[in-house]
């Protein structure tokens, strides 16, 4: 079999897992993917089978766009729901009007410079990001250019003091680290509760088949 399948992935399982799966069950060990997505997000997952690896390097560049889930007035030290907290601070309702939300998540747009999380696969002197802060050792974090498209509030819940928005962006962008930059901008603190990537390049949610 040859061509590109577009996966749905689900959550706790990472992208790798996805395609030894998928292997597995098409019988070849020729499949490749175009975009690790972390084992707690969900969605968008394109599969690169047989020929179709051949492709990767036209793929690995595209835009992408995801649905995420704020969760303010805490802080994780892998910036999303999978970290421990390490950092609790009250959110003013206030805070949550949805003008000031709108403002904040406006001001996102554009090129910009970004810092990846310290728990990231980035690769610093041979060795992954995460696998320095697992040991608690300092390492300087390479900066990266980014593009946020456009950047849209679908919901604001001020009772779980989360904030669900939708995002058009370059490749490169981590997610993590805008939500952190959200909840700082808008006065206070938070992590990536939820991520679901609903389209890479051309390749969206209504084209995808599940694992099974």
């Amino acid at each position: 079999m040859n061509g590109i399948i577009v996966i749905n992935k689900p959550k706790d399982y990472t992208s790798r897992d996805i395609v030894n799966i998928v292997s597995k069950k098409l019988n070849t060990k020729k499949v490749g993917h175009t975009g690790t997505l972390d084992p707690m997000a969900t969605g968008v997952l394109p599969l690169l089978i047989g020929q179709g690896t051949k492709l990767s390097k036209y793929l690995i560049s595209h835009d992408k766009i995801y649905v995420s889930t704020i969760q303010l007035g805490k802080k994780t030290d892998t910036l999303d729901s999978e970290g421990n907290i390490i950092e609790e601070k009250a959110v003013d309702i206030k805070l949550l009007n949805k003008e000031n939300v709108q403002k904040v998540l406006d001001f996102q747009k554009g090129k910009q410079t970004q810092t990846p999380p310290i728990y990231s696969a980035i690769k610093v002197n041979g060795k992954k990001l995460y696998e320095y802060a697992r040991k608690g050792v300092e390492v300087e974090i390479p900066k990266r250019k980014i593009e946020i498209y456009n950047i849209e509030l679908l919901n604001i819940n001020e009772k779980d003091k989360t904030i669900e928005f939708k995002v058009h962006c370059s490749k490169g962008t981590y997610i993590r680290t805008l939500c952190e930059n959200i909840a700082e901008n808008l006065g206070t603190i938070g992590y990536m509760k939820e991520l679901n990537r609903v389209q890479v390049g051309q390749f969206n949610l209504s084209q995808s088949v599940t694992v099974e």
